[in-house]
């Protein structure tokens, strides 16, 4: 009885795992769809890369402006409106 219990529970496990996967696949879009997405990614236009660089070059200044301080940078921001 335990073994027939132990293939009813191998076979169960078997059975989602390949559910599982074909769920996983019948949502994939395809490879057409795959270039077609990492065609419009940002890295792709050299002018959207340029101007993500300068802003994160910003932020980092910003940050690194925060770090040397003991001001409480938060604070001088929210006090600007």
């Amino acid at each position: 009885m335990g073994a027939l219990r132990k293939l009813l529970v191998y076979t169960g496990a078997v059975a989602a795992l390949i559910t599982g996967y074909a769920s996983w696949k019948s949502l994939d879009p395809g490879e057409q769809r795959n270039r077609e997405i990492l065609k419009n990614l940002p890295e792709s236009n050299p002018a959207r890369m340029e101007e993500s660089r300068r802003r994160n070059a910003q932020i980092m200044d910003l940050l690194k402006e925060a770090a040397e301080t003991n001001d409480n940078i938060a604070r001088t921001y929210g006090s600007q409106k």
